[in-house]
Formats: C-alpha cells, sequence, structure tokens
C-alpha cells in the first residue's frame, strides 16, 4: 500500500536541512506522544516510520539518491498533476491506493501509523480519505474486532483496527473545528456527526464521542441562524434549523428557562440569540414557536407571540389575532408596563375609549409626548395615538419579522377592509350583549373583564416587574368594579349558556393554558368549561346561594357525616362550662373592686377644690379648632421683622407643597398675588407635566424691612435664603440636578383683607 508521504514530512523538515536539524526534528517526533487513547501497535507503527525516514535522510549517499528521486517528482514534466500531492485511485478488489506523486511503501500493519503521522501533520482530508475506505472493505472483521473489545481484548483477525477508527474520529473532530472557525457552520456539524456515528457504530473511545457530542451542543446556535438566514425556498433547510431550536428550548426549558442544553450561553446570551434569530423568522414561525413556549409559562414569550399576533393580524387582516394579543397583555401587566401596547391593540380593535383609557396610564413618556403634539387640535388623544400606531408598527414591530420588513403600515386601509369591519361589528356587538346581560347572568365558567372605569380594578390586569416575577395574579388583592363588563371570544357558542356565578381570578399558569383560544389563521376557538353548565333559578341572598351550593357539590358521604355530627358534639358541653367559669370570676371580680372603691371613698373623701373653677368641658376644646379646609390665616396689622419673617416661611411651605410630589398648586392663591402667583403657577403645571417634583429644606434670616412711609399697604422685605433642593424626575432621584445654595431675596409685599400677601419676588444675588 502506498501513502501519500515522503520523509522530509515525516520529520517536517526542508529540502535543505541540515544534519543538526535532522537530529533535533527526529528527537522532537520520537518524544512527541499521540493521544493516550492509541493503542501500543500504533504507537510502534509510528515510530517505526518515523526512524525509517531519519535512517535514509541520516546517510549521506541515501539522502543524495532520495533527493533525486524527490525532485525528480516535484520538478519533473509532470510537476502539474505529481508536484507533492498524491493522487489516488481506489481498485476494486484491493482497496490499494496507487500514487502519482511522491509516496511510500507501506504494510497494511502500519497504516495506523501512518494515518497518525498524517494526523499530525493536519492533513485530516487524506486521513478520510485513506480510512474509509479501510473501515468500509473490512467492516465485517470490524464488526467482529468491536465486539472483542467490550471484553477488552483485541481480535487477532484486524488488531489495528479501533486505531484507525479513532484516528477518521479525531480527524472528523479537527474537520470541524476548521469549518466552525471559518463560518460554515452546517459542514461543520456534518463532519462531527460523521465522527460521533462512526464511534457509536463501533461502539469505541466514549471519551472521545463526548468530546464530539459537546461540539455538536455547542455548535447548535450557530447552526440555527445559518439554516434559518437562508431563503424562503430551502425549506428543508429552514425546517432543520427549527427543529433544532425547538431542541434547544426543550433542553432549556423555555427561552427564559434555567435547563441547560450545553450550548454555553447563560439566560442573558440567549435571550440576545432569540431577539438576532427573530430576524431571520417569518411572522407566522414566530406566531406558532412563541405561542407554543408561552404556555410553559414564559413572560419572554408571551411578549414576543404579542407582537407576532400583532404583526400578522395586521397585515393578514385578522383582527381576531390582535384580540389574542391583547388578551396575553393582560397576563403581562404585573410584571411590566404594557398599557400602551394595549392601548394600540384596543385602538385596532376599535374600542377607542379602552384605547384613552388604556393609554392614560402607561408611563411611556417619549409616546406620551409624541401622542400629545400631534393631538393638540383634538378633543381626545386618537389622532396622535393613529399616528404613533402606524409608526410603531412600521418601526418596532415589522423590523422583527423577514416577510414584513418592507410592509406599509396604515390604519386606514386596515378599517377599511371588510374583513375587518366584520369582525369588529361582531365584537362591539357581542360586548354589548355581554354588559348588558351581566346585571343578571353571568358565565358559569371565569372570563376575562374589562373594566370601562378603571383598567387598574381588572382581577386579570397585574402590574410589576419584569421578567423575573412569575407570581400568580390572584394573590394580588385586586378591586372590581360594578361597571366592568365581559368579553368572550368572538364566534364562541356559548353566549346563552350563562347562569350566576361569582368570578373566579384565574391564575397566571391557568390565563397561558386558556390564552391560545385561536388557530393561526384567526378563527376563534371557544373555550369550552370543564362541565356543562345548567341553568338556576337566581336566589335571593348571594351568601345563602353560595352556602348551598356549596353544600349540594359536597359528596353524599361528607353530607351524610356532617349531618350525623350536628346533634352531639363531645367538645361543646366542656366548652360552655369553660366560658360560664370565666364569666362568673369576671363579674365576681367586678363586685369586688366596686365595693373596695366605695369604702375607700367613704372613709377618705377627696379633697374639694378652692377658689373660682375654670369653665373647661370635656366635650368642647379649650381653644376653637380651625376648619380642616380653611385657608390659613396671615398676620394681619403693622409689619414687622417676626410677622415678615413667619410670611416667608409661610411662602417657603407653599412653594414646597406646590413643586412637590403632590403637587398642591392651587394653595399658590393663599400667598402669592400678580406676577409671582403667574410665574410659580406656570413652574408648578409645568413639573406636574413632565413628572418632576422637588423637596425642599429651608433656612430664613430677615436682614431688612421697608415699609412706605406714605403708603403702609406695601412693603419690602429683604431675607437670606438657604435652600437645599432634591429634584426627582420620573421618580427617581437625580443627583446632578439637585443643589444647595444661600441667596439673597427681596419680597414685595402687600397688604390684602385677609393678611399680608406676596405680589413680586426677586433673587438679588448668591451669598
Amino acid at each position: 500500500m502506498r501513502i501519500p508521504l515522503d520523509y522530509y514530512r515525516i520529520l517536517g523538515l526542508p529540502l535543505a536541512a541540515s544534519e543538526e536539524q535532522l537530529r533535533q526534528a527526529y528527537s522532537d517526533r520520537r518524544q512527541q506522544l499521540p493521544r493516550r487513547e492509541y493503542s501500543q501497535v500504533a504507537i510502534n507503527s509510528r515510530k517505526q516510520l518515523i526512524e525509517e525516514a531519519y535512517v535514509v535522510l541520516s546517510n549521506p549517499k541515501e539522502r543524495r539518491a532520495y533527493d533525486q528521486s524527490y525532485l525528480a517528482h516535484a520538478y519533473g514534466p509532470d510537476r502539474e498533476h505529481n508536484a507533492g500531492v498524491t493522487v489516488e485511485n481506489r481498485a476494486g478488489d484491493n482497496g490499494l491506493i496507487e500514487s502519482q506523486g511522491l509516496s511510500i511503501e507501506i504494510n497494511s500493519e502500519e497504516l495506523a501509523g501512518a494515518l497518525l503521522i498524517l494526523q499530525d501533520l493536519g492533513e485530516y482530508e487524506l486521513v478520510l480519505k485513506l480510512g474509509h475506505p479501510y473501515l468500509t472493505n473490512n467492516n465485517g472483521s470490524g464488526l467482529q474486532a468491536s465486539n472483542t473489545l467490550e471484553t477488552g481484548e483485541y481480535s487477532d483477525i484486524d488488531p489495528q483496527r479501533p486505531d484507525v477508527v479513532l484516528t477518521v474520529a479525531l480527524a472528523c473532530l479537527e474537520l470541524g473545528r476548521e469549518e466552525w472557525q471559518q463560518g460554515h457552520y452546517e459542514n461543520a456539524a456534518a463532519s462531527l456527526e460523521t465522527g460521533d456515528e462512526l464511534l457509536a457504530h463501533f461502539g469505541l473511545f466514549p471519551n472521545v464521542q463526548s468530546e464530539i457530542q459537546a461540539d455538536l451542543y455547542r455548535l447548535r446556535p450557530y447552526r440555527i441562524l445559518e439554516l434559518l438566514a437562508l431563503p424562503l425556498e430551502k425549506t428543508a433547510e429552514r425546517n432543520q434549523g427549527l427543529k433544532l431550536l425547538q431542541e434547544i428550548l426543550g433542553d432549556r426549558g423555555g427561552i427564559d428557562g434555567a435547563g441547560n442544553d450545553y450550548s454555553g450561553l447563560n439566560i442573558d446570551d440567549f435571550l440576545r440569540f432569540i431577539q438576532q434569530l427573530r430576524n431571520h423568522l417569518t411572522v407566522a414561525e414566530q406566531h406558532q414557536l412563541f405561542e407554543a413556549e408561552s404556555k410553559r409559562p414564559s413572560g419572554v414569550a408571551i411578549y414576543l407571540a404579542v407582537y407576532a399576533l400583532i404583526g400578522r393580524g395586521f397585515t393578514q387582516r385578522q383582527p381576531a389575532l390582535i384580540y389574542q394579543a391583547k388578551q396575553m397583555l393582560m397576563r403581562l401587566g404585573k410584571r411590566q408596563d404594557v398599557h400602551l401596547e394595549q392601548s394600540l391593540c384596543a385602538l385596532m380593535l376599535g374600542q377607542t375609549e379602552e384605547a384613552t383609557r388604556a393609554l392614560e396610564l402607561s408611563q411611556e413618556y417619549e409616546a406620551l409626548v409624541f401622542i400629545r403634539e400631534n393631538s393638540q387640535n383634538s378633543p381626545d388623544l386618537l389622532p396622535g395615538l393613529c399616528l404613533y400606531g402606524e409608526h410603531w408598527l412600521q418601526n418596532d414591530v415589522f423590523p422583527n419579522f423577514r416577510d414584513l420588513v418592507k410592509q406599509q403600515a396604515s390604519l386606514k386601509d386596515y378599517f377599511a377592509n371588510q374583513q375587518v369591519q366584520a369582525y369588529l361589528e361582531q365584537l362591539s356587538t357581542q360586548v354589548e350583549t355581554n354588559y348588558e346581560g351581566s346585571k343578571t347572568n353571568q358565565p358559569s365558567y371565569p372570563q376575562i373583564r374589562i373594566n370601562r372605569q378603571n383598567p387598574r380594578s381588572d382581577t386579570n390586569i397585574v402590574y410589576g416587574q419584569f421578567p423575573g416575577d412569575r407570581s400568580n395574579s390572584a394573590n394580588s388583592p385586586q378591586t372590581q368594579s360594578s361597571s366592568s363588563f365581559q368579553v368572550s371570544p368572538p364566534h364562541s357558542e356559548r353566549e346563552d349558556t350563562r347562569v350566576d356565578m361569582p368570578f373566579t381570578p384565574v391564575s397566571g399558569v391557568e390565563r397561558a393554558s386558556r390564552s391560545n383560544d385561536y388557530q393561526m389563521n384567526g378563527s376563534a376557538r371557544a373555550s369550552v368549561p370543564s362541565q356543562p353548565p345548567t341553568s338556576r333559578r337566581r336566589k335571593p341572598s348571594p351568601s345563602t346561594y353560595a352556602r348551598e351550593r356549596h353544600w349540594e357539590q359536597r359528596p353524599p358521604a361528607a353530607r351524610r357525616r356532617r349531618s350525623a355530627t350536628r346533634g352531639v358534639n363531645p367538645n361543646k358541653r366542656l366548652l360552655w362550662v369553660v366560658l360560664t367559669s370565666l364569666g362568673s370570676i369576671l363579674v365576681l371580680w367586678l363586685a369586688i373592686s366596686t365595693t373596695v372603691k366605695f369604702v375607700h371613698n367613704a372613709l377618705r373623701p377627696a379633697p374639694a377644690l378652692q377658689g373660682k373653677q375654670l369653665l373647661i368641658q370635656l366635650n368642647e376644646p379649650p381653644l376653637p379648632i380651625p376648619d380642616r379646609n380653611s385657608k390659613p390665616l396671615f398676620p394681619t396689622g403693622l409689619l414687622t421683622e417676626a410677622t415678615a419673617e413667619e410670611i416667608i416661611q409661610t411662602w417657603l411651605a407653599t412653594k414646597s407643597a406646590a413643586l412637590g410630589p403632590n403637587h398642591e398648586i392651587d394653595s399658590l392663591d393663599n400667598i402669592l398675588i400678580d406676577s409671582a402667583l403667574t410665574q410659580w403657577q406656570l413652574v408648578a403645571k409645568e413639573d406636574k407635566a413632565d413628572n418632576r417634583y422637588r423637596k425642599y429644606q429651608h433656612t430664613v434670616k430677615v436682614e431688612s424691612l421697608e415699609i412706605n412711609p406714605t403708603d403702609q399697604e406695601h412693603a419690602a422685605v429683604q431675607a437670606s435664603i438657604t435652600e437645599a433642593t432634591s429634584f426627582y424626575e420620573n421618580g427617581q432621584l437625580k443627583e446632578n440636578k439637585s443643589s444647595t445654595e444661600t441667596v439673597r431675596v427681596r419680597y414685595n409685599l402687600i397688604r390684602k383683607t385677609d393678611g399680608w400677601r406676596i405680589r413680586e419676588i426677586s433673587v438679588l444675588n448668591k451669598v
């Protein structure tokens, strides 16, 4: 058998290597040991080939002859065909390789050593070309050899087969890693899977197989991105990518699961991977994927499913999908602020009042500013909301789907669609029917309730942080308004089978399982209760009805037990005895204490009060208490430094209340007039609109007081004010806007009928 090797390559030397370099290379090659999994047969075969090359090249005469042959092959007339690389021709019978280039002749027993040398040189393709035919043509003996390996003994028929299998598997591993580094992930996976299948077939070297499988696990995210980025026409390859994605999600336990998929990605890395992956998926693929993942349940999957439902429902004119997205948003309320998305869903469902109410609860300040700016000439915010909805669909929703990137968002075209109009009319009719019937009949199974007056009173809308909280929404106390109405899925067949039952809050897991009541084509699917509802006559008392229902639903055996225990209670008599004894002791103690007090007062009377008694009664306070809603009383009469300081202190307290977290702007009328009142009202209103407020600490020192001798109704006070300001924006303290400073301020006062007022404030300088 001829192998495409030469003596210089075996030792890793150039043609012009010196004798010193030859000896050093030979020593290095002998000390370089292969992996510990190789048998002594393969190691000896490799050592023999290295020694053969050294013997030839270390002899000057034999080296000159070998160099001539080497140069003749390398630079001869046929060098274009055999320039240092073997062109192999496999014989049909014996599988031998005949070389037309530089090669050496080896025995069949030396194949494992030769392949090991090629492996050391990085010739992984040659290892596969030589190893695969050998394993294929000797498959029968190979199977026998692999069976003997289970007992720890090598077969006499093929002692080097395990080494050949190991070398080929390692070549597949190294080729896979090279393809991985070059970005050819599917080629890398094919090479790694070949090595894994080879080791699994022969049942050899489980540690090497584990190493290959670990690389396959780490390679899966890269393969998924490569496969799903292919054109949509390559359905088989993209389906393979989706299958791999499902496997990873199953191993992790969901998008935000804590399971181990052996990819090396933590939760944050995997979320970034999912975000990157969305750009390669169509809206239908994301709808199917994230809707299934939301049932685990998963807050991230619910949010991504909402985007897919909205994108697909809008572009395909299927408002039923938007309705489903709106229902799923209710499950996210406790984890994050989704009022803006709820408002947009309600808008696309034609529920304008509900859209406006949800928008008022949103904390998305940039979006609210945009909506207000585009609704200035309108009595409500709908014009700005419609314009923002189109921008939101165009810039935030559609770019996440590869088939919607070039889609145009037009609410006008959406509402003009006949299918959309028919659905919205049916939805509106059903909502009104449910609202009118909610006073007399309620469904026998839990349905989603939406509060018309205050969405925060809805028992199905919860609020909080996202994504770590998975608490049950039923655990947080909610208050349900009497003006709420019920919305059941459209096309439900159970509109007429309603009975009067109390509403039961639904847990997050139950909502996850019930939220997907719509098929992918947008048609609604009626949610069927576990037991069919039956009509019952209304009871005059809800509490009596609940007790009777509870008694009727108890098993017969339990009812018999309860009836049997009504007449006889062994602990009842003992309880009455104890209570009676305690009551007797209490009465006796009261009687004794009263008698002792009476005797003490008779023997030692209390001293009488001398002189005129104060007219103070217990039911009247000694000083009149002003009404809490009355205006504060300001100093009247002549102005002194003490009264001036009191007026300034009152102004600073009023300023703290008007610019504070409660924004008590109306209190400014009690101390300011004219230009000062207008100026500070404007400042307070701007802070309230921008969700800003301040907290103050003041120190006042009156420096001078000037009263006009000709006009006693006007005065000027100059004071030194030390003001420590804590500035808050969106509920967060802003250190860069907080300050502490001392300024000299001049206050111009004017006396009114109810006291002195400040009509002008001017800062003179900083101290």
